[in-house]
Parts: structure tokens; C-alpha cells; sequence
């Protein structure tokens, strides 16, 4: 049980492997579970009493922990003291703090290695204590499980079905070991013709022995025979994991995509489905503080000033957090001629149409929004994409737009600051959706809404004042480091307080104070415009992941506000609209909202901004942004579907093909002179009497053609759904098959030419084999014969999914079971083999 128990930590581990960008992690936990089975099977050894051996994996981890990472500061290398306990906490800080910092896959430092590590050993303390100690081997499938929820936490889409795999196999591993333990404690043993102590032929598992024990007088105890019943419980815990891993992957409400992204969430059924996906603003951090300057995607476009790439509209604040209200998808929202619902509330302002071909690049992994500019009314791009007509999102249930070309066109709207002033009154039903403001709002948040704005008289104004507020006035500056927004209070003290924060905490405070005074509002979350890298040419990184606001006004419909500071100081590619100059309602323009630059003139102040900025205009940056072509294919060949099909057409043709290679390793055996082996020619019964399996001989006799013929001729009467019984001798297998098939002379006669061949194969070796040449072409006469008494479909089936070899199947995996149950026999013998040194060690004491 304490090797079982590694085994299954080790299996259970490696559900972490996203986590980590390289495979040490891997060996350094390996040390730590043998680390600890070591300490609990020393304690087991002296018999310790539960709570004091409880405490020897513990202790053995940590004297691997000080031996791994601090041998500088232990003693002897090993023993630990308190400088090395100093400097395991400083490793235990910093790994903390780079596990904040980085996102998965994480480089392996010293400090994260070091969680990894410990995180890995606490598990397999946990499994030894329950299952080897306690004898509780069903719940120390939790603590594995928990290995299996960090991955789940920290990463938007789940662990390959691999290691799930492995992790549910090593759990069932331990229980199958617990269960031969207690089943070998089970009462006297009953006697069988198949088991008895000295290992019989038919292969029946030899008696496992203990010492100093009763028994039959000779110091062996015999155990009860549980191999029918261990075989059982493998086959039914390999059919629970085969179920857990497919069914969610087949089953489309189960997993969204389906099997090879084939699910039927993107059918062309009339059902309504929900559209989940993760939080969008919890990756917004993560994005930003990349260090790298992965491109996410480039674009082509003709507007000389690009706007935002959106992805989401947030519409709905609970009090604590910006999300969109959940998105029931039906038929009627797919994007089939590529003309999308016309832009809410866009009905008086004037507008600019703009053309934008977009490449996301393939490493880009579960993007089902795309990202586009605002308002878009057209849109070319191949997969099942859908438009949710009152936020204009467009959004898949099944695809991605990792790898994926497609073109857009926007309305991008250029209101005038005296077309949002002068608008005229809301709509009721957007006043009713987008103005709803908590109860759990403060006082105090609402009174600063007011104080900010005082004075203004429209809508327009006051929107205008709170941007100017955030970016000028108000004190606040852009933090990286600062925390994502979790709660109300935490939008309260950025307000009140710190006022430190990045984009989401500016977007969604503006929002907030805009609701509050009555203004519609929403969060907006994707990318600015990026950097320019050539002629209508731009390229956009994981550092322009963006959140702003989005404002309603009537004739207009939703704009775009920016709160955030930009330039080098802020958010560093985000700009400010033109319609919110503080000029036009009669106030000094700042320098922070100043007409924005030129193209040119923002490239060289991005370069005189520092290194950082200037990474972002390094020669090799224009290779993605020149390959963007409006004419390519969007999303390339169809790799799901192919890939789904070649695997359907491989298991259809596995049948066949296991047939023929049964057929031809069955003669090539008769021509290089091997024996045939049980089911493959050799004779039924030698060596151990007719009708029971024995040994092969040890050397190819001169009658296997015969054999192979015979066995080939029962494997093409199984494929023809004829009946053939073992009982019956060769000659009356010949006289009931021709009688059944009412054969013609000639087959009639091959098939009584097969039966004598094996009949003197099988009873006189003395008389000259019959020539192979012959015997095939009887076979070949025997088979046609075959074919021709039976109906169309059991000829196809007999070609196409030959009985014979689901049968070898079936025979495969039975022989991968039982090498299964040999190795935890092995297993168990190790275990004998310890307590028996354990009592010599006592006895010589």
C-alpha cells in the first residue's frame, strides 16, 4: 500500500503540468513522495503508534525540502536550523510573490519549484496517512483531487484528457491494492480445481504465504482466490475512466465544443443555449503584466486613427463586479450572410465607415468573442459565429479565433460635443437596463457622483467632467501592481483612498458614477488600437489589453469614454476621444486630453518614451502585420472535423485490418518454421490432452500448414456468422458445415481435404504433411463456398468487421488486464517479502 500510494501521488501530479514551463517540477516532486513513503514505512517498521507516525513523512519531507533547497544552511547538509528555516520562508515569500506575478505556465525559480515541491509532498502525506496508515484508501482520492482544482483555479481551460487519465488510473490503482488486502483477510480458504499452491497449468495464481501464522501445519496460510473478482473491478474502473474522459468530450451541453470542437452547440438546431465563459476582466491583470511582448493579433485597416478592438460589453454590476448579462443563444443569432443587426440608438449622429482585416495569431487559445472595432454592421469569417443583436458581441459556442483572418466593417460614429449634449430623452428600456445602480452602493460614492459634476447641466457635461476628474483632477495614478477589483469596497477605497489602480478600475468606477447620475453606462473590455508598424498596418500585444466605458446618448448610441491615463505614465497606448474635449463646454483643455498625435508623431514619442515603449517598433514586429491578407481563408482547414474523421475511418478499417495481419502472421509463421502458438495454428490440445490449452512445443513441427489452415478456415466461418463448435472433431466440423451450406463437389471436396490435413496433423505425425500451396488453395475454395451460402450483409460484415478479430480484441485487452494484476501481485509479494524481514529482524532480537 505505501508503494500504491506513491504511485497514485505521482499519477495525480501530473495534472500539473500546465503550470509549469518546463519539466523539473516533475523530478522534484518525485523526491518528495519517496521522501515520504520512506518516513511512513520506517515508522510502520517500529510499529509506532498512529500519532507518532504520523509524523515521519512529515519529517522526512522536510529533511528533503532543507537537503533540496537550503543544504548551505543545514546541518550536515540535511538537518535543518534556523538559518536554513529563514531561508526556507524567504523561498516560500518570493515563490508567493512570483506566482502573482507570472502567468501559467510559470518559470521554474527557486521559490516557485519550492511550492511545487512542498505542494506535492503535502499530498503524498496525506495519501500514505489514509491509505497505507489509517487503511482508508477511498478518501485519499480527495487530496489528489485537489491537485487536479490548482490548475482548474488558475487557468481558463482544463487539463488534457492524458493526464486525467493517468491521475484516475493510479486512484483505482490504490483501491484495487486495497481491496486484495482486505479481501486476503477474508476466513478460511476454499479449495478450487483452479487454485492450488504450486502454480497450475491453466495459469491460476500460486498461494501467497505468511509465517507464524495457522495454516495447514506447514507455516502457509492460503488466501482466497479473488482473481475473478480483482479482474472485474479492473474492467469496471477502466470503463469508468474511459466513460469520465469521453462522455464529456462527445456530449456538447457537457463540454461546449464536442468531440474534436464537433459538438452540437454550434448545430443548426432551434434550441436555446446559455453562453458560459470565464469572468473576462480576470485575465485583464494577467495580460497586462506580461513579460513578454506577445502579439495577440494584427490588423489592416483604412482608418487613419483606428478605435478600440472590443471584445465584451459589460451590462450588469452586482455590487461587487462588472460581468454581461448571461447570452441565450438560439439559431436565429448565427451570422449567416455576414449583415449584422443595425447599432442600437445609432440613428442621428454622423458616421465613417471603415474597413478592418484582422489576423489573430494561432497561439491565441480559447478567443470565442471576436475582437472588432465599434459599431460592426458586416462581417466575413468562416465557422459558426453569432452576433447577440443588443451589444453587438460576436461569439461561437464551438470555435476560436486563435489562427483565424477575418474582415469587418464598422460604422464608427463622429457625434459633435452639441449632438451628445442636445440628443434628446432615453429610451425607457435602456434607462431600465443600463442605469441600475445596488442598493450595497455608499453614501459616499454616490455624494462624490454629485460633488464632481456639480455644475454641469447635460449629460454630455457631466460624463466629460468625471473623465477630466480621473485624468487630471483627481489626483489618481496608473498602478500596475495594484489588485483586481474583487468587491464593492474595493471600487470605494480606489475612489476614496488609494486611487491607484490600472484601466479596470478606472473603467468601472467612471461607469459606476455615470449610473449614478443617470447616465446609461457599461464596461467595455479588449484592446486598443495597438502600434503602427507600417501604412494602414497595425499590430496589437498582450499589453494593450484594455478596459473603458461606454456611455449611451440618445441619436448616438454607445461611445467610448477613456478615464485611464495614457502615454508612458499610464495605459500606454490608449488615446482619448475628440467628443470629449472640455472645450466645448466652456472649460480650459488640459494637456492631458489634447487633440491626439498624428500616427508618425505617436511612434516617435512611443520611442523617446523609454526601452519599453521601443520594444514595441523591434524590425521582426512587422512580419505579423505585414502578413495580413483580407483574401486568405479564414481560420484554416477544418482540423477538428479532419481529424475526427481519419479517426473514425481508422477505427472502421482496425477490424480489417487486424484480420489480414492475423492471416498472413498465421502462414508467415508455417514458412519461417515457428510454432504456431495457441491461436495462431497450433493444435489444440498437445501436450496436455485434447480440448485443454498447454505448452507449445519447443520446436516448429513439420504439420503447422495444416494447423494454420484449419484455424484460418474457423476464423472465416466465425466471420460469416457460422456456427462452429470446439466439441466436434475436424471430420464432423466438415460433415455438419456441408450439410448446412449444402456445398458443392468441388467445396465439398476442399473442405473434406481440410479436415483429413488436420486430422493427420493432430493424431499421426507420421505421414507426410500436406503441401501448404494446397491447402491454401482449398481454403481459398472453402472460403468463396463461405461467401456465397450467406446473404449480403454478413459477406460485408465478414470483409468489413470480421467476429474473428473483435474477438482478438477483446482477448488484447483481457491479457493487458491480467498484466495489470500481475504487476499488483508483484506487488503484493513485495509487500510479503517486507514482513517477512521484519519478523526475522524481530525474532533475531
Amino acid at each position: 500500500m505505501t508503494i500504491m500510494a506513491a504511485l497514485a501521488t505521482l499519477a495525480g501530479s501530473a495534472g500539473l503540468y500546465p503550470l509549469f514551463s518546463s519539466g523539473m517540477w516533475f523530478w522534484s516532486g518525485l523526491g518528495a513522495v519517496l521522501a515520504v513513503a520512506a518516513g511512513g514505512l520506517l515508522t510502520r517498521h517500529l510499529r509506532a503508534p498512529v500519532l507518532v507516525g504520523a509524523l515521519g513523512g512529515p519529517v522526512c519531507l522536510l529533511l528533503y525540502l532543507t537537503a533540496r533547497f537550503t543544504a548551505g544552511e543545514a546541518l550536515l547538509g540535511v538537518v535543518p536550523t534556523p538559518s536554513s528555516f529563514r531561508r526556507l520562508g524567504e523561498l516560500f515569500a518570493e515563490g508567493w510573490d512570483a506566482v502573482n506575478q507570472y502567468a501559467a505556465p510559470v518559470p521554474l525559480v527557486p521559490g516557485i519549484a519550492l511550492l511545487a515541491t512542498a505542494g506535492i509532498g503535502l499530498v503524498a502525506v496525506m495519501v500514505d496517512l489514509l491509505a497505507a496508515r489509517l487503511r482508508r484508501a477511498a478518501p485519499a482520492g480527495l487530496p489528489l483531487l485537489a491537485m487536479y482544482s490548482v490548475p482548474a483555479a488558475v487557468r481558463e481551460e482544463s487539463i488534457g484528457w492524458l493526464a486525467f487519465g493517468v491521475g484516475a488510473m493510479g486512484y483505482l490503482a490504490l483501491l484495487v491494492s486495497d481491496a486484495r488486502e482486505r479481501v486476503g483477510g477474508w476466513g478460511r480458504v476454499v479449495v478450487t480445481r483452479r487454485w492450488s499452491e504450486d502454480a497450475p497449468a491453466d495459469g491460476a495464481r500460486p498461494a501467497v504465504s505468511r509465517e507464524g501464522t495457522e495454516g495447514d501445519g506447514s507455516g502457509r496460510v492460503r488466501r482466497p482466490d479473488s482473481g475473478a473478482l480483482a479482474a472485474s473491478g479492473r474492467r469496471i474502473g477502466t470503463a469508468a475512466v474511459a466513460i469520465a474522459v469521453l462522455v464529456p468530450t462527445a456530449v456538447p451541453g457537457i463540454h461546449p465544443r464536442g468531440l474534436f470542437g464537433m459538438g452540437s452547440g454550434g448545430g443548426r438546431g432551434g434550441g436555446t443555449q446559455t453562453v458560459t465563459t470565464p469572468d473576462p476582466l480576470v485575465s485583464l491583470k494577467r495580460e497586462l503584466t506580461r513579460q513578454d511582448e506577445s502579439v495577440v493579433l494584427s490588423y489592416r485597416t483604412d482608418d487613419p486613427r483606428p478605435d478600440y478592438l472590443r471584445l465584451y460589453a459589460l451590462d450588469r454590476f452586482d455590487g461587487d463586479r462588472w460581468t454581461y448579462t448571461a447570452l441565450e443563444s438560439t439559431a436565429r443569432d448565427r451570422v449567416t450572410d455576414g449583415t449584422l443587426p443595425a447599432p442600437p440608438g445609432l440613428i442621428a449622429a454622423p458616421v465613417r465607415r471603415v474597413n478592418t482585416s484582422v489576423r489573430v495569431q494561432r497561439k491565441v487559445r480559447n478567443m470565442t468573442f471576436l475582437p472588432m472595432p465599434y459599431a460592426p454592421t458586416r462581417l466575413s469569417i468562416k465557422g459558426d459565429w453569432r452576433v447577440d443583436s443588443r451589444s453587438l458581441m460576436v461569439y461561437s459556442l464551438r470555435d476560436s479565433a486563435g489562427g483565424r483572418s477575418y474582415d469587418v466593417t464598422s460604422l464608427r460614429a463622429e457625434p459633435t460635443p452639441e449632438q451628445l449634449a442636445d440628443g434628446g430623452t432615453y429610451p425607457s428600456d435602456i434607462v431600465t437596463a443600463y442605469t441600475a445602480v445596488p442598493r450595497s452602493v455608499p453614501p459616499a460614492i454616490r455624494r462624490l457622483a454629485q460633488d464632481v459634476t456639480e455644475g454641469s447641466t447635460t449629460a454630455h457635461a457631466q460624463a466629460v467632467r468625471l473623465q477630466k476628474w480621473f485624468t487630471n483632477d483627481g489626483g489618481f495614478a496608473y498602478d500596475l501592481s495594484a489588485p483586481p477589483p474583487q468587491h464593492g469596497s474595493d471600487l470605494v477605497d480606489f475612489l476614496l483612498r488609494s486611487k491607484r489602480g490600472y484601466c479596470e478600475q478606472y473603467a468601472a468606477s467612471m461607469a459606476l458614477l455615470a449610473r449614478i447620475l443617470g447616465i446609461p453606462a457599461r464596461v467595455a473590455m479588449g484592446y486598443t488600437s495597438g502600434s503602427q508598424t507600417g501604412l494602414g498596418q497595425w499590430v496589437v500585444r498582450s499589453r494593450d489589453a484594455h478596459a473603458w466605458p461606454e456611455l449611451y446618448f440618445p441619436g448616438t448610441g454607445w461611445v467610448r469614454f477613456e478615464p485611464t491615463p495614457a502615454g508612458a505614465a499610464g495605459a500606454g497606448t490608449a488615446n482619448v476621444p475628440t467628443y470629449t474635449d472640455p472645450a466645448s463646454i466652456g472649460e480650459g483643455v488640459p494637456e492631458q486630453e489634447q487633440e491626439a498625435p498624428a500616427p508618425e508623431e505617436s511612434a516617435t514619442a512611443e520611442r523617446s518614451a523609454g526601452p519599453e515603449s521601443a520594444q514595441r517598433r523591434q524590425p521582426e514586429d512587422e512580419g505579423p502585420a505585414g502578413a495580413v491578407d483580407a483574401e486568405e481563408d479564414g481560420g484554416g482547414p477544418p482540423t477538428g472535423w479532419l481529424a475526427g474523421a481519419l479517426l473514425v475511418l481508422l477505427i472502421l478499417a482496425a477490424p480489417m485490418a487486424a484480420r489480414v495481419l492475423a492471416r498472413r502472421r498465421r502462414w508467415a509463421a508455417t514458412a519461417r518454421g515457428r510454432p504456431s502458438g495457441p491461436g495462431r495454428g497450433a493444435a489444440p490440445g498437445r501436450g496436455t490432452g485434447h480440448g485443454r490449452p498447454g505448452k507449445a512445443p519447443a520446436a516448429p513441427g513439420p504439420v503447422d500448414p495444416a494447423h494454420a489452415a484449419w484455424q484460418e478456415m474457423r476464423a472465416d466461418a466465425l466471420d460469416h456468422g457460422l456456427t462452429w463448435r470446439a466439441s466436434d472433431t475436424p471430420r464432423a466440423t466438415a460433415r455438419r458445415l456441408g450439410e448446412l451450406l449444402e456445398l458443392d463437389a468441388e467445396s465439398a471436396g476442399a473442405l473434406k481435404r481440410l479436415a483429413r490435413a488436420e486430422e493427420l496433423a493432430r493424431y499421426s505425425r507420421s505421414r507426410p504433411p500436406t503441401p501448404a500451396e494446397s491447402l491454401r488453395a482449398d481454403l481459398k475454395t472453402v472460403r468463396e463456398a463461405f461467401a456465397a451460402a450467406v446473404g449480403r450483409r454478413a459477406r460485408l460484415r465478414a470483409r468489413y468487421l470480421p467476429p474473428s478479430s473483435m474477438a482478438a480484441f477483446r482477448s488484447a485487452g483481457t491479457r493487458a488486464v491480467a498484466a495489470t494484476g500481475r504487476l499488483n501481485e508483484r506487488a503484493a509479494r513485495l509487500g510479503g517479502l517486507t514482513d517477512r524481514l521484519s519478523a526475522l529482524l524481530r525474532a533475531r532480537r
